[in-house]
């Protein structure tokens, strides 16, 4: 492979340029002299937001993601219970910031980062120059040290997750439908999520209104609505984030779908489809066809990287430690946004232990950290600054079913129907794309008039054996 050097009038100590990649057979890609080049590592809310806001600026921007497209999370729950396709909820990146002339897309992942050379490496052997990094690789889900678990109970961050979600659900229903075993039936009806937070009391409502209502009628042999949905939460109330007063609601929405919330109770081991819970004292054994998992994140590689070649400092987690202007302490033009960022300078913050408690790791905190850095290192190139990040608090939700939701705004708590109208305004209005807040509006209108949920296909291996053994 050729190897594109920098051109030889590039100052590695001037503001503005690039220090020049480490000599190697790397192929070092060309930039322009005289031109700040900006990289942006991940293409989600933080990247995404990040790069839309340089489009304008005198200067040259490289967005990197091992995928070609931005995910808009906040719905990937939908896609695992078949009301939305894929499609619906993801946008082309080279699509999105194809009228930014002074951006480019790259699909690859990030292996290394040299600091000192200023330049990233991908893993097919390409070099990156930079002048200013943003790391916003974003966080994968965690097992509290039982990786084994990962087959059992798949958590919720990429398609590919909420594609083996949907096909574990349908599958299970077909199944049961297809056995004549009432033992194995039972447990292909029992499905089990790990986890109250937003993502955990959405599956569990999504799931509570699949059984109950959408697939009600479509079986022969099987009553869906026998199922037995359980919500499992280690803390004392589902959505801890939220106001007691909101979780409690929450809570009464769920078992008023047929939800069983469990709460003080730690899943201490999963065996097949065998989950051991412990509520205090008293150790409970279940058995379910179907365990999903929504508790607990970590850095998926990015953060250890960062950590291995500049000593950034992490906590327990993997997140990444970061100054009031979300750059490295050592590093002042490298930054993290994101969910991969540790950011506890909120002068307003809650109070822990260790001080104030780290920007929670959800979409409006990336949007706004994404769209600070970004006008921080425009503001810098004019040999000024900004005040530190400053997080702007525009409330929490979180959709629990049919016209049932709740939303904590600084300035009000909606419930009901209220919060679910909000929910569903919000979540359109923040979708990337046009095609896909069109797609979405007509997928959930024809969802809420007929209750079916159109996306509910079953791919790839159909059936996996439950073996159900008799407790002794």
């Amino acid at each position: 492979m050729q190897t594109v050097q920098r051109p030889p009038d590039s100052d590695p100590s001037a503001q503005g340029n690039a220090a020049e990649a480490p000599s190697s057979e790397h192929e070092v890609l060309p930039v322009t002299p005289g031109k700040h080049q900006v990289v942006i590592v991940g293409g989600g809310f933080g990247g995404l937001y990040a790069a839309q806001q340089l489009g304008r600026a005198d200067l040259e921007v490289t967005l990197i993601d091992k995928r070609n497209f931005h995910l808009f999370q906040p719905l990937l729950y939908q896609v695992a219970m078949g009301g939305l396709s894929p499609g619906d909820i993801a946008s082309p990146l080279r699509g999105v910031l194809s009228a930014q002339k002074n951006t480019r897309v790259l699909m690859g992942e990030v292996t290394d980062v040299d600091p000192n050379q200023q330049a990233v490496s991908l893993n097919d052997g390409r070099t990156v120059p930079y002048d200013s990094l943003i790391v916003a690789t974003g966080m994968s889900h965690f097992y509290f040290g039982r990786d084994d678990w990962a087959d059992a109970a798949p958590g919720l961050k990429t398609v590919e997750d909420a594609l083996e979600m949907r096909r574990r659900i349908f599958a299970a229903f077909e199944q049961a439908e297809n056995t004549t075993d009432l033992d194995l039936r039972q447990t292909l009806l029992t499905f089990l999520i790990v986890g109250g937070g937003p993502t955990g009391v959405e599956l569990a409502g999504s799931m509570a209104e699949l059984a109950h209502h959408t697939l009600r009628n479509d079986f022969r042999h099987i009553d869906t609505t026998a199922s037995r949905i359980l919500l499992i939460e280690g803390m004392d109330r589902v959505l801890p984030p939220f106001p007691a007063e909101l979780s409690a609601r929450a809570q009464t929405d769920l078992e008023k779908m047929g939800v069983e919330v469990l709460t003080k109770s730690l899943v201490t081991d999963i065996a097949g489809h065998q989950i051991t819970l412990k509520q205090g004292d008293e150790v409970t054994t279940l058995r379910a066809g179907t365990v999903l998992w929504a508790a607990g994140v970590r850095d998926p590689g990015m953060g250890g990287i960062l950590a291995a070649s500049t000593g950034a400092e992490r906590d327990r987690s993997g997140r990444v430690m970061v100054s009031d202007d979300l750059s490295l302490p050592t590093h002042p033009n490298v930054f993290v946004v994101g969910d991969l960022a540790h950011f506890a300078h909120q002068v307003d913050g809650a109070a822990s232990p260790e001080g104030n408690r780290p920007l929670p790791g959800v979409a409006p905190v990336a949007m706004q950290e994404g769209k600070y850095v970004a006008k921080l290192i425009q503001k810098q190139l004019q040999d000024t600054t900004l005040p530190p990040f400053e997080y702007k608090d525009s409330g929490s939700l979180a959709v629990i079913g049919r016209h049932a939701a709740v939303v904590n705004l600084p300035w009000a708590k909606l419930t009901g129907f209220p919060a679910w109208f909000v929910w569903l305004f919000v979540h359109i209005f923040y979708l990337i794309e046009f095609d896909n807040k069109l797609m979405v509006m007509t997928q959930w209108g024809a969802n809420y008039l007929t209750r079916k949920q159109g996306s509910r296909l079953i791919t790839e291996k159909v059936f996996e054996k439950v073996e159900v053994s008799t407790p002794e």
